[in-house]
Parts: C-alpha cells; sequence; structure tokens
C-alpha cells in the first residue's frame, strides 16, 4: 500500500500545494537560528507541547516537567509528587494551566497525569495494569476527547479514550483495532508517534515489526485501520513521530533505532489523509528521526525533525533539507515560524526561529 519515488513526483508536488496552505501571514525570509535556553532541570527531556507562543509545557525523566509561559525568558521546573522514577515521554497541554503527562514504561510504570493548576497539584488517571503493555503516546482533539497508545499485547493493540478530559479512560474493544504484526508498538521517543487534527481524524504511526504501518481512524477514535508505508521496518525500526497539517495532508517519520550512523528511507508524506504514503529524501543528520513539527503560518509548507544526530528543517515539504544543529535532541514543537522549541538530554531545551 505504501509507495515509493519513482513516478511520484506528480504526488510530491501536490503535497506542496496542499501544504502551501499553512501560509497564512505574510511571506518572510528564512532566517533560522537556535538559542539555548535555561531549562532548570538535568533531566533528559523528551516531549514538548506548545500552546501559544508564550506558554510551552515539557516532559521528561525522573518524574520531571517544565513550563514557561513568557517565550522561554524563563522555565518553571518541577516533580510530580511520587513519580520520580517515571518517565514522562508525552505532554499534551490545553492551555497554561492545564496538561497531560503520559509516563512510559512497562506494567505500572505507564501511567497518566493530570494538573488544572499549573502543576501546582496532579490527578492520577491511570495506571496500566496489564505488565506486556507499555505506553508511548496520547493527543487530544480537545480538552475532553482523548486517546492513548500502548503496543501491542497478545498480537491486540491498546487504545485507551477519553470522552471526560480523562476522568476515565476505556480501552477500545478488540474489533474496533486492526490485528497487530508480530511485535508491533510504537517508539516513546516524543510523544508524537499520534497525531491528531481536526474533529474526528487521528493516525499512530507503529514500528518494531516487519512493516511500518499507519492506523488510521476518522470516527473520532472509536475504529481504526491499518496502512503500509514505505518507511524502514524492523526489530527496533519503524515510526517515531508524525505531523499533521490538516486531515488529508502528514509526514511520517522514524528509521532504525538502533543504528545511528546510516542513511535510511525514514521520510515519507500523505496528501490524502494516510491512505498512501510517498517516500522523500531523508534529512542530513544519520539515524532515526525522534521528533517533527510543522512550522504553522510558514510562507511554505515547512518542517523541522530531531534526533540524535541533529536537527535539520525543510521548506520545500521535506523533499529537501538543511542542517540547523548538530546537538542531539528528541521532540520538537513550533507555534509560528519564530517560535519552537526543541528539546534533550541534560535538561536541554533551545528555542528555535525559521523565519524573520
Amino acid at each position: 500500500m505504501g509507495t515509493t519515488k519513482t513516478g511520484m513526483r506528480s504526488q510530491i508536488t501536490l503535497i506542496m500545494l496542499i501544504g502551501a496552505t499553512l501560509a497564512c501571514q505574510p511571506a518572510k525570509e528564512i532566517a533560522p537560528s537556535v538559542e539555548q535556553q535555561v531549562s532548570g532541570t538535568h533531566a533528559l527531556l523528551q516531549a514538548v507541547s506548545v500552546v501559544t507562543q508564550d506558554t510551552v509545557w515539557v516532559s521528561g525523566h525522573d518524574g520531571t516537567y517544565v513550563r514557561t509561559t513568557d517565550g522561554g525568558t524563563t522555565w518553571t521546573a518541577g516533580v510530580v509528587p511520587g513519580a520520580d522514577t517515571l518517565q514522562f515521554r508525552d505532554v499534551h497541554a490545553v492551555n497554561g494551566s492545564t496538561a497531560y503527562l503520559l509516563a512510559a514504561g512497562p506494567g505500572d510504570m505507564s501511567r497518566i497525569y493530570k494538573t488544572v493548576d499549573a502543576g501546582t497539584s496532579w490527578e492520577l488517571q491511570f495506571v496500566n495494569d496489564q505488565p506486556e503493555a507499555f505506553f508511548d503516546c496520547l493527543d487530544f482533539w480537545d480538552a475532553d476527547h482523548g486517546v492513548a497508545f500502548s503496543d501491542a499485547v497478545d498480537g491486540a493493540f491498546v487504545i485507551l479514550k477519553t470522552n471526560d478530559g480523562g476522568a476515565a479512560w476505556g480501552r477500545l474493544p478488540a474489533a474496533s483495532v486492526p490485528d497487530a504484526q508480530e511485535g508491533e508498538g510504537s517508539f516513546a521517543a516524543s510523544g508524537t508517534c499520534l497525531s491528531i487534527s481536526g474533529d474526528r481524524h487521528g493516525w499512530i504511526g507503529t514500528g518494531a515489526a516487519d512493516t511500518a504501518r499507519i492506523l488510521v481512524t476518522r470516527d473520532r477514535g472509536l475504529s481504526w485501520h491499518a496502512v503500509n508505508t514505505p518507511i524502514i521496518g524492523g526489530d527496533a525500526a519503524g515510526i517515531a513521530a508524525l505531523a499533521f497539517a490538516d486531515t488529508l495532508t502528514g509526514w511520517a517519520f522514524g528509521g532504525d533505532i538502533g543504528n545511528t550512523d546510516t542513511f535510511t528511507d525514514n521520510v515519507a508524506a500523505t496528501s490524502d489523509g494516510g491512505s498512501t504514503w510517498t517516500l522523500l529524501d531523508h534529512p542530513t543528520f544519520t539515524g532515526a528521526i525522534y521528533g517533527a513539527s510543522i512550522v504553522p503560518y510558514a510562507p511554505s509548507p515547512s518542517l523541522v525533525v530531531v534526533g540524535p544526530g541533529g536537527m535539520d528543517y525543510s521548506i520545500d515539504g521535506g523533499s529537501s533539507w538543511v542542517s540547523l544543529d548538530t546537538l542531539t535532541y528528541w521532540a520538537v514543537d513550533f507555534a509560528s515560524p519564530r517560535a519552537g522549541w526543541a528539546v534533550g538530554p541534560r535538561g536541554r531545551i533551545a528555542r528555535v526561529a525559521l523565519y524573520q
């Protein structure tokens, strides 16, 4: 069901034309910059959720979360009480006061927390009770309706859904999700293996199996179907990050997580909501892509990707890539062409601008 570069130039052109709808401000000059900021923690930071150009939430290991409300001039770091052994590999921020944290790990190490008072207190909403489950990512259509995804257990994917802001999380019945390949799951790298758009559409990228696939929903998570992609598959390979501009236009990123020294087929794009995928060029850095973000309001379809090998940007919908930094990053998210943030090891947070 996936496709390759050969004979697909027209599809790439269509992707770029649709992606251009991201631009809703006057054109700006390309002027990339990376400014390191002081996070207030030395923990590995693994996910970032941008609310506005001023308000950003970050999550990481050792039960850590970090928050700014002034565009990163100052960051406030904290540890969720009783969670200092957990790895918060995903964060979803609703606003400056409300955010969800997903802890990834085997068995009861996978949990979901929520705050409604900017981190003053945290509610433990969900504790995984299946020893073989390992939750990777979560996302929301709005403040109340969201899903969380785990690696498959006994050949069946574990997808949770909430309709009430996490007061209750319920597992979807097996008939609502496709069968998993042997060993199939996802990578809890940056919290972006799950992407949501509009009020009904969502996508999950998978890996650790023969074929890297996309699980697609068009009914707000009630049912899912699987689509093959041309991204490299294997025991430690597949899709680690997704980025969708709308319900039709999106990108999938990943690679061989265990191999940091080679280039692989690790970028693909769709212009039909995930039904078909076109392989695009890899970034300039070797190894896998852990995190990715669309740059909203850019004058052309612009993307930033990160991984252990560095940070790249594209201003042509992923057809070509330019190096932006060589430091290691795990996740990236943008509010505007002037305001994005990338996070990584040892408390690393960098403010990234792509355009003037």
